[in-house]
């Protein structure tokens, strides 16, 4: 019998609140969970961005990486620990190199599922290279453009296909302002996307089998876009769009996303699915940041605990194989999400967290009463907001995760 060790590594950028509260509770959980004759212990560490051996071994089990979205030196390093030392990562980093909005929508489509009406354009202007002049003199086809806009439909929306945290994004009532959008997107590969006529926008956050639905507000200012209603959709609704986003997360190797959903009339629309890098601030989510925290360490702790794999390819023939059947709809997105289910370990997971993480809720609750958790809000804080600021948005932020203590 032996005591061992199972290495977390956090892979970070601007994040600053999330990793001290994860970091914190980690040690405050202290963890000793049997595995066979061994007793595994937890360490937690931040990931350096420095110069590597291709064939140095990872000292890491699990890494959560809010990187690989878009700084390549990290990616790269992530991708090698994957084949040479069978390292799990928060996210897939092929799939989210390779699945970008347009990607996602396709494949979705292929699942059935009811997107919104999207035309792809080719970009306004290009960067010089040297075979551009021939290609679109033989190749490029001149285009209406209110054409395109016509039969997607006013209003709409212009957005760049392969995502980016709302940058480019602009709402079209017409053709004059379709032509404006156009004109001023530049080199951007942009997609045309009907507006979905809706009556309730949900944010649905999912972190391995673990699922939160949020009542969101996009056009609010950031800290108030996260409603804090918890029982605002009736049964079949939540049972839709958990299946909905388990299937989109499992389908794309995604542990942590968020899928945006539109209710129009009886049906749940996906609109924007490829969130793999999703919001995790204290300053956006307050009331509903205590639940990411507990679901990162859950997620991250049974998957280095119990030696979950990643693989390098995606695990989408099921889903495909699904899509085949004639099925009414429901019975086909259920059956994506047993699927999805499956892929995640939803039961063995629900018993690893049962057995070993049962005290997590409590020392969560205890430490978001501290003056430990209160420091981590005021240091977010303070890198967003203008200084007479500071101090109202702390207490608002402080205020609200006292409400989850006391209503989780």
């Amino acid at each position: 019998m032996a005591d061992k060790t199972c290495r977390i590594g956090l892979s970070l950028g601007a994040d600053i609140c999330w990793p001290i509260c994860y970091e914190e509770i980690m040690r405050r959980l202290d963890l000793s969970i049997p595995r066979g004759a061994d007793t595994l212990h937890f360490e937690v560490e931040r990931v350096s961005i420095e110069p590597y051996d291709l064939a140095q071994s990872c000292r890491y089990d699990l890494v959560i990486d809010r990187l690989t979205h878009w700084f390549h030196t990290s990616r790269e390093w992530i991708k090698k620990s994957i084949i040479l030392d069978d390292l799990y990562v928060f996210n897939h980093p092929w799939a989210l190199q390779s699945m970008e909005k347009q990607t996602t929508y396709c494949a979705m489509m292929r699942l059935g599922m009811p997107m919104p009406r999207t035309w792809m354009l080719p970009p306004k202007a290009y960067l010089p290279s040297a075979d551009l002049e021939p290609t679109l003199r033989q190749y490029a086809r001149l285009f209406d453009l209110s054409e395109v806009g016509d039969k997607v439909g006013y209003p709409c929306f212009m957005k760049p296909y392969d995502g980016g945290g709302w940058v480019g994004v602009r709402k079209i009532d017409n053709a004059k302002e379709l032509q404006e959008a156009y004109n001023a997107s530049g080199t951007g590969v942009m997609m045309l996307q009907e507006a979905v006529e809706h009556d309730l926008f949900v944010r649905c956050i999912g972190l391995g089998p673990q699922l939160r639905l949020v009542n969101y507000h996009p056009s609010a200012p950031l800290h108030d876009r996260y409603g804090l209603d918890t029982d605002f959709l009736d049964e079949d609704s939540v049972s839709i769009l958990e299946d909905m986003t388990l299937t989109i997360n499992a389908f794309f190797g995604w542990d942590f996303n968020s899928c945006e959903a539109l209710r129009r009339g009886d049906t749940w629309v996906p609109i924007d699915f490829a969130n793999a890098c999703p919001d995790s601030q204290v300053t956006s989510l307050h009331y509903h940041f205590p639940w990411l925290i507990m679901a990162n360490v859950r997620w991250s702790v049974f998957c280095a605990a119990t030696g979950r794999s990643k693989p390098v390819n995606l695990p989408i023939q099921p889903y495909l194989a699904i899509a085949e059947k004639d099925l009414p709809w429901r019975e086909r997105l259920r059956a994506y999400g047993e699927q999805a289910r499956r892929d995640f370990e939803y039961e063995r997971f629900q018993e690893f967290c049962d057995r070993n993480l049962s005290h997590l809720e409590e020392v969560t609750r205890d430490f978001f009463g501290s003056e430990a958790a209160r420091s981590a809000i005021r240091k977010k804080v303070d890198a967003l907001f203008p200084e007479h600021e500071r101090e109202e948005f702390t207490e608002l932020f402080w205020s609200r995760i006292q409400q989850w203590r006391n209503n989780p």
